[in-house]
Formats: C-alpha cells, sequence, structure tokens
C-alpha cells in the first residue's frame, strides 16, 4: 500500500511524483460452487488487503459450503465491514440493483452477461473469471517415461479436481492420428490406477453437483454421433448424480460436446494429421482460460504462444498455473477479463492515483520584446501549458 516513487522527466523540474493505491470502497463478490472455499476466499483476501468493505455472495449451488461461510467469517472478520450473503437469484438480482465500486464475479458467461448489465446502470467496473473450451495439445514424446507422466497428469487434470466440473481442467485432446490409440489406451489403464475398476463406489471422485448439471451432461451423451464414439466409459447413474470417467475419439466437431464448455467428466479426444495444425483448430474456437501443451520442441513452444491467445498457458502440466500466486489468473475474450491471485488481487481492488507534487520555487517568465497583446499573450498561455513556450525561453528566441 505504500506510494511508489515515479521518475519525472526533467521538463517538470523541480517536481516529485508517485502512484498511489487507494481502496476502490465497497466491493461486491460472487463465487462459483465448484470451489466454493478458495473461489470464495481467495478474491475476498484481495478486496480487504486493498482496504476495501466487501459483500460476499457465496453460490446457492453449494449450500453447505454457503453456511459454513455465512456462520464462520462473522466470527474472525469485522461485520461491519465484511458480510456473507446467503441466497438464490432473487438475492443476487437485488443485491446487482445497488451501487457498487467494484463487481468480481465467478461463474458462467450467461450469469456473467447478467451481471454486466447490472453493473452498466452505475459504470461500475467488473472483473469477470468464466472458463470456456481448455485444450490440451499432446505432441509426441519420445521417452516413455515422459509420455507417462504426461498422461498421468492429464488423467490428474482432467478427472482430479471435481471430477472434471473445473473452469481449468482440460476440456478436450488435441494429438496425431498416429498417436491416438496409444495415447487412449495409457488413459485407460491410468484411470483404472487412479479409481479402480469400479469408480462409482469410490467416495473420493465427485459427483456432478445437482440434477440440472447431471441432465445437461447426458444430453450432450445421448447425441447419437457422440454416444456412437465413445472408447471408454459412459456409465451413468442419476440417482447419485454419478457419471463415470469417459474418453470420446472424434465425436462430430458441430455436436454441442465440442461447441460448449463440457464441465464435467467427459474428454473428447481430437485427431489431427499433424500436431502443429493444433494452432489452427485452437484459433478457429473462443479463446480458452487456459491452454495446456505437452511438447519438448520449443521452437512449437514459441509458436503457441505467439500465434495463440488465452488466459494463461502451461507447458508439461496441468491446473497447476492456478496455484502460483506470482502470476495472474483470468481469463481473455469470452473466457473472462480481469485478472487476479496474489499481489495481483490487491492491484485488481485498488486504483492507483497519480500524485505530482511542484513547489513555488523557480517560476520562470519568458521575456519578449513589444509585440501587440494577442500575440504576447498566446506566447505566455503556449509557455503555461504547453512545450513551446519553455522552446522559446530555451532557444531565446528575440522574434
Amino acid at each position: 500500500m505504500a506510494p511508489k516513487k515515479s521518475s519525472m522527466p526533467l521538463i517538470f523540474f523541480p517536481a516529485r511524483g508517485q502512484v498511489l493505491p487507494e481502496p476502490l470502497g465497497l466491493v461486491l463478490i460472487f463465487s462459483s460452487w465448484n470451489f466454493p472455499i478458495s473461489l470464495a476466499l481467495d478474491p475476498v483476501i484481495g478486496a480487504i488487503s486493498a482496504g476495501n468493505s466487501v459483500v460476499l455472495k457465496p453460490s446457492e449451488q453449494a449450500p453447505a459450503c454457503s453456511s459454513f461461510l455465512a456462520n464462520t467469517i462473522p466470527l474472525y472478520l469485522d461485520s461491519k465491514a465484511i458480510k456473507v450473503i446467503e441466497g438464490g437469484a432473487e438475492i443476487s438480482q437485488q443485491l446487482l440493483q445497488q451501487k457498487w465500486d467494484k463487481i468480481f464475479f465467478t461463474g458462467s458467461p450467461s450469469v456473467a452477461r447478467i451481471v454486466m448489465s447490472a453493473a452498466v446502470k452505475h459504470l461500475t467496473p467488473v472483473t469477470v473469471e468464466l472458463g470456456g473450451k481448455c485444450p490440451t495439445i499432446f505432441d509426441y514424446l519420445s521417452s516413455p517415461s515422459d509420455t507417462e507422466v504426461a498422461v498421468k497428469r492429464v488423467v490428474g487434470g482432467k478427472w482430479g479436481p471435481c471430477n472434471g466440473q473445473a473452469c481449468i481442467g482440460v476440456d478436450y485432446v488435441l494429438v496425431e492420428e498416429k498417436f491416438a490409440f496409444h495415447l487412449i489406451e495409457m488413459l485407460k489403464k491410468t484411470i483404472k490406477k487412479f479409481y479402480g475398476e469400479n469408480p462409482k463406489q469410490l467416495k473420493d471422485i465427485s459427483r456432478i453437483v445437482n440434477k440440472h448439471h447431471f441432465q445437461r451432461l447426458r444430453n450432450l451423451l445421448e447425441e447419437p454421433l457422440v454416444a456412437a464414439s465413445i472408447v471408454h466409459g459412459g456409465l451413468i447413474d442419476e440417482e447419485k448424480l454419478f457419471i463415470e470417467p469417459t474418453i470420446l475419439l472424434d465425436p462430430p466437431l458441430d455436436a454441442e460436446i465440442m461447441t460448449e464448455e463440457i464441465f464435467g467428466p467427459l474428454l473428447p479426444i481430437i485427431t489431427l494429421k499433424n500436431i502443429e495444425e493444433s494452432i489452427e483448430f485452437i484459433n478457429s474456437r473462443p479463446k480458452p482460460l487456459a491452454l495446456y501443451a505437452f511438447t519438448k520442441d520449443e521452437a512449437f513452444k514459441r509458436r503457441i504462444l505467439s500465434e495463440t491467445s488465452s488466459g494463461s498457458v502451461t507447458f508439461n502440466d496441468i491446473m497447476i498455473q492456478f496455484l502460483c500466486d506470482t502470476l495472474p489468473f483470468g481469463g481473455v475474450g469470452q473466457s473472462g477479463f480481469g485478472r487476479y491471485h496474489g499481489k495481483y488481487s490487491f492491484d485488481t481492488f485498488s486504483h492507483e492515483k497519480a500524485v505530482l507534487q511542484r513547489t513555488f520555487f523557480l517560476e520562470l517568465e519568458p521575456r519578449f520584446p513589444p509585440w501587440n497583446d494577442f500575440k504576447l499573450k498566446f506566447i505566455r498561455l503556449a509557455y503555461r501549458f504547453d512545450y513551446l513556450g519553455l522552446i522559446l525561453l530555451l532557444l531565446g528566441l528575440k522574434r
């Protein structure tokens, strides 16, 4: 929060400049249901550190965590400065009708449009953390051990966090045709190693959050051409809201599973003639929140960085960038805008105020020959408000 000195050009001598962070004021934070603790507290920490007062609206789709936050936060934080308000869509609409100095939203694009429409009425700045279809480029790796590690990280990054219900989880994999069968067999083997023969019996693999999202995922799978592309899994249990880790090979690209964010345990494998075609494939779709690539080809890495746009790029791992608070986290385009984590959270909830201090010392006035009043006023005006006067003075022009 300390002011940061700013170097001043010589033309402003004598003067001092600094940038002073100041709190935005009253902040409204909407958190998501899939990581209902971290996605609530992470932005709250940033807002408090910057000196703001906060209203937190947890997701009603994770009621146990919402209740925990509402009951626990007042025990430790000043309830006059930090409040937790529970409720559904009606409560959210009432909150959005109020005037805020900043709104921070994590969730779906459809709800984000509602939030932004309400924010426009008061010209309230908004940070929006969304998602999108995060691709994973799987290049050929000559070392079997490297391939094994990469496959483990794909399986962990797809089905580990909330069983695919994560905005930065793997949405689909791009791989060369000649390597696809080997990759699928390794994925199957690793899924079995991680989750056993009957994942349905496990207590440590997430269920689908509610019936609405369960039905949405079932509809994705029940499209005839999509169902025909299943090469592993596909088991569903509506009563227990369970969907088995599922792999699909080359589902139709115009099917909903390939046009909408999956947000579930379904993994399409898309084959390409050449892995470098993945760049064109990714660019033909909305910008993702995260892009992953397993490759040792440095030239290919440079192409990915320079020729694609995404919220983040991670090479040879999955989701690890979310845990690194020295890197900003945020989207671009339809995957969101704004950033946070670590110091970036402080910056998101601060206004950087420019401060310039001058003295009354060294006030110079140009002396000119007796020109008419109009010319004299013009030159003096230029001197006071532009560089022209100083240039005339330094050059010592007499005419």
